[in-house]
């Protein structure tokens, strides 16, 4: 008998989502997990800083929402960006726009205003890691 070919497929990058709403976990997950990424989600963006600050590799992208009960998405794009400056950070806010990081001296690569559309997700997403470090 032949030998099977293993043509497993490479897992796609790791992305983390940070949101406070499970809802909007759950929608990032079916808009992203069928084009191949690995989803890592988080409702406490504590826990989430505390897995990125151990994380071997990093995740290629973190997606954080900006208005969190304990800490707010502009504070973990900074504590992301001191840890790993070429980080690659797309915020997301249904209560803020872009102007509140307009002065920061640390910005989110990409800002997506809610409610947003799951191909609007998805190709800011593409278009992120298509950009590279």
């Amino acid at each position: 008998m032949k030998a099977r070919n293993q043509s497993r497929q490479k897992p796609g990058p790791l992305i983390y989502v940070v949101d406070d709403e499970p809802m909007l976990l759950e929608l990032a997950a079916l808009v992203l997990e069928p084009l191949g990424y690995q989803l890592q989600t988080y409702r406490d963006p504590e826990a989430a800083m505390q897995d990125f600050t151990a994380a071997k590799p990093r995740p290629a992208i973190v997606i954080t929402d900006y208005a969190m009960h304990r800490l707010n998405g502009m504070d973990l794009v900074r504590q992301c960006k001191q840890l790993q400056p070429g980080q690659k950070v797309i915020l997301i806010s249904g209560t803020v726009a872009q102007e509140v990081f307009q002065d920061a001296p640390v910005k989110p690569d990409r800002f997506l205003a809610k409610p947003y559309e799951a191909r609007q997700l998805s190709e800011m997403v593409k278009a992120v890691l298509a950009e590279g470090g």
